[in-house]
């Protein structure tokens, strides 16, 4: 792979994970002063205003990272088309895009539920930042399948069912380009 295709792809999809990542934490509740989380909103930031301004909340939920996100991809893929001379239209790209955010949302969500598994085993009640965040940012998702599949003997089966969703929904996508 070419080395300038391969660092604009990187950098494309390093931000673009930023803005969805500041989207789980803004929509999970996250503490804000928790130090990633003020990074995240430092990084962010000056590209959402914009957007912030314009677009409105959607059931109180701010969807500027998930449309920044999705620029972002889109920008990054049309960017790596061009150079490389392919005739890929718009209307590909876009659901590309698209697909691409959604699956990278599922994605953040799956790692981040297996490591608030291991940090459960490892180092329940962790002061360290990040555990805290992983785990707040899964709680709320726990808690929800909890609300239908209950503990059974003390043995929790809601990241599994977690894990299935995220693998059902997942195996799926490539249906949608």
């Amino acid at each position: 792979m070419d080395p300038l295709l391969l660092i604009i792809r990187t950098i494309g999809e390093m931000f673009a994970f930023i803005a969805i990542l500041r989207f789980l934490l803004q929509t999970m509740k996250v503490d804000y002063y928790n130090p990633i989380s003020q990074a995240v909103v430092k990084i962010t930031q000056p590209p959402l205003m914009p957007l912030q301004r314009s677009l409105p909340r959607i059931a109180g939920v701010d969807v500027s990272p998930l449309v920044l996100a999705f620029l972002v991809k889109l920008g990054t893929l049309f960017l790596l088309v061009s150079i490389t001379g392919s005739a890929i239209g718009f209307g590909p790209i876009a659901v590309f895009s698209l697909v691409g955010v959604l699956d990278t949302l599922l994605t953040i969500v799956f790692w981040a539920t297996i490591g608030s598994v291991i940090i459960s085993w490892v180092a329940p009640n962790s002061p360290h930042p990040a555990p805290q965040l992983l785990v707040q940012l899964v709680e709320p998702l726990f808690a929800l399948v909890r609300r239908v599949i209950p503990p059974i003997g003390g043995l929790d089966l809601s990241p599994i069912a977690i894990f299935l969703v995220i693998q059902i929904i997942q195996s799926q996508l490539p249906r949608l380009m």
